[in-house]
C-alpha cells in the first residue's frame, strides 16, 4: 500500500505461458517486447510438465515465459501470445502483481500505457 499523498503505483500483471521449444518461447517473448506489450520477458527451462491431456497422463519438456506487463496491456498481450502459440490449448495464466513504484512506472512506460488501471 502506498503512503498517503503518494501517487498510485501502476497495476502490473504477470502472464505465464509455456512452449515446447526454447526457440518458440524466445520468438514469442521478443515479439511481445518489440510490440510494446511487455516490458520484460523471462524465459526459463527446460522444465518438466506433467499433465492430463485427452485421457492420458503426459510428461513433456517445456520452456516457460514470465511476461511482465500492465493490467491495461494484459488482454492485448494474451491475444498476441495466442496468435503465435503452436499449442492447441496453450497455458496462459494472468496474475496481478505489486512491485516497487519505480519498477512499476518503468513497466508502464515500456508498454506505452499511460492509463494505470
Amino acid at each position: 500500500m502506498d503512503p498517503p499523498g503518494s501517487a498510485a503505483r501502476p497495476q502490473l500483471t504477470l502472464v505465464l505461458t509455456t512452449f515446447g521449444t526454447a526457440a518458440a518461447a524466445e520468438a514469442c517473448g521478443r515479439h511481445l517486447v518489440e510490440q510494446g506489450l511487455a516490458a520484460c520477458v523471462q524465459l526459463d527451462g527446460p522444465i518438466r510438465s506433467i499433465y492430463s491431456w485427452q485421457g492420458q497422463i503426459e510428461t513433456d519438456e517445456e520452456f516457460r515465459l514470465l511476461v511482465k506487463t500492465t493490467s491495461a496491456a494484459a488482454a492485448a498481450c494474451q491475444a498476441a501470445i495466442l496468435e503465435v502459440h503452436p499449442y492447441e490449448l496453450p497455458e496462459i495464466m494472468v496474475l496481478s502483481a505489486t512491485a516497487s513504484k519505480a519498477y512499476g512506472e518503468w513497466v508502464a512506460g515500456q508498454t506505452g500505457r499511460s492509463d494505470q488501471t
